[in-house]
């Protein structure tokens, strides 16, 4: 704790008196200045405590010199009598009363080596706790970030530092805060993170102060933290070694994440492989006794963070195996348990995600499973579904053989043209097609069932056979075109 100017008028032995400021007495001294000049400031830095016989000051002058020092930002000034002014100006401590600078009465048996040497002496002890301050609290963050509490232990330690919370932030959300309610100030620090590319931001928040600094890592980090009075110079390092443990912690879960992740895709590939004893005989020794056969099979589509997050909320699911597979999460349990529900529930979790199911799947037809889940939640994911069944989806024949998304894609090109046409309202392209060819180019039939003469009907078709550039009799087109149309 600094010096203040009652701390140090409270200093008997050097028989300061108290003549204007008692209630601004709380101000820290972070230097003592003795001066003649009239005019310090350009040698003052603010926050001193300056010291002057008056010499060159009277009545007339003391006014605005007062004021100057005011601007300066000292913390007081000390007035030694008894040689130039055998009592401090009139003019002087009427001023200073009024602009509120506290002023400190020296008596002529004071020198003023003496207030500088106590000034010196509790800036030295300030100094010195601040680094066993620092000290400490680095000590107790790093034993806190090598335990087995993570970067939560590490968080809660920190916020009990800086008597605050905190808050580690991350592209998709909030990976922890500290104490649990420091969650509620996520939003608006999301915001002002978009203010921050790197470096420490510093703003307001709900009368606290809050400090947003970026982590050097390879996913893009920041740390918050709030305080509801700006931190100390003490508070500024331990926050600084925070982001160094954190940043550190963070990156070596990294890569114990992937290490982790890489084997679970392995053990897949072992199953796919028909290689179950050696694969089984992995999973007992790292995850305990695998599912019972036959499975359930669950494939969660969604981006990388998605899945990075999906992959966070099944981690210690009991009865469930999971792992990355191509660009989808494989989830496998108890054929006729809950898998299917704990599955969404952790893909609900974290955003929209798309769900394919294979079920029940022997072990020996492991790797068709797999992909039958897969391509179940690809038709989830072009259809815009949560979740379709690889059983529903194998309904559609041939269609279940083809990538979802390759033939959405593929329909809508090869439809476009006839669409545009629609657009404009100048006929019903698509849908007479349709009709069309589900009636096998029967006119009649088709005709009656859209409601519009054979005459009609013909000319739409002319038209989009004209504007498709294909050959509508042709067996082959006509069966390219079926399989666009029902994507």
């Amino acid at each position: 704790m600094a010096l203040t100017l009652a701390g140090l008028a409270a200093e008997r032995p050097l028989g300061l008196r108290v003549l204007t400021g008692e209630d601004v007495l709380g101000r820290p001294i972070g230097w003592v200045h003795p001066t003649e000049l009239t005019d310090p400031q350009a040698f003052l830095e603010g926050g001193e405590l300056l010291l002057t016989t008056g010499l060159a000051l009277d009545e007339q002058t003391s006014p605005a010199y007062v004021r100057r020092l005011v601007d300066a930002g000292v913390a007081g000034l000390g007035f030694g009598v008894g040689l130039s002014h055998d009592e401090v100006p009139r003019a002087l401590v009427a001023t200073a009363a009024e602009v509120g600078l506290p002023v400190l009465e020296v008596p002529r048996k004071t020198p003023f080596i003496a207030i500088t040497r106590a000034v010196s002496r509790a800036v030295a002890a300030d100094e010195y706790a601040t680094t066993v301050r620092i000290g400490r609290a680095q000590q107790d963050l790093t034993r806190t970030a090598v335990g087995k509490g993570g970067p939560a232990a590490v968080l809660r330690k920190l916020a009990k530092l800086v008597d605050g919370w905190a808050l580690l932030l991350d592209l998709g959300g909030v990976e922890g805060a500290a104490p649990a309610i420091a969650q509620s100030y996520a939003g608006e620090v999301r915001e002002e993170l978009k203010l921050l590319r790197s470096g420490t931001r510093v703003f307001e928040l709900d009368g606290h102060e809050v400090v947003l600094q970026t982590l050097p890592t390879r996913v893009r980090r920041a740390l918050a933290v709030g305080t509801a009075e700006p931190l100390d110079t003490a508070g500024r390092h331990v926050v600084n070694t925070a982001v160094a443990l954190l940043s550190l912690a963070l990156e070596q879960d990294l890569r114990l994440t992937h290490a982790w992740r890489s084997l679970r895709t392995g053990l897949v590939d072992l199953l796919a492989e028909g290689r179950y004893e050696l694969a089984f005989g992995v999973l007992t020794t790292v995850w305990g006794d695998p599912p019972e056969p036959p499975w359930a099979l669950v494939a969660l589509v969604g981006g990388p963070g998605q899945r990075r997050r999906v992959c966070d909320a099944l981690e210690g699911e009991p009865g469930l195996f999971f792992a990355e597979k191509g660009s989808a999460v494989l989830v496998a349990g108890r054929s006729g348990g809950d898998v299917l529900d704990r599955a969404l529930a952790a893909a609900a979790s974290v955003g929209p995600m798309y769900a394919g199911l294979a079920d029940p799947v022997p072990l020996e037809n492991f790797a068709a499973g797999a992909e039958q889940a897969d391509l179940a939640a690809r038709a989830a994911e072009a259809e815009g579904k949560p979740l379709v069944t690889y059983a529903e989806h194998s309904a559609r024949g041939l269609l279940s053989l083809i990538d979802p998304v390759v033939a959405r894609i593929y329909g809508e090109n090869l439809l476009a043209p006839l669409r545009r046409h629609d657009e404009t309202g100048r006929g019903d392209l698509v849908e007479s097609l349709r009709c069309w060819l589900e009636h096998h180019g029967h006119w009649d039939v088709a005709a009656a069932r859209l409601g519009v003469h054979r005459h009609t009907l013909r000319n739409r078709i002319t038209k989009a056979e004209e504007l498709l550039g294909r050959d509508l009799d042709s067996p082959g087109v006509r069966a390219e075109l079926w399989v666009a149309l029902q994507t």
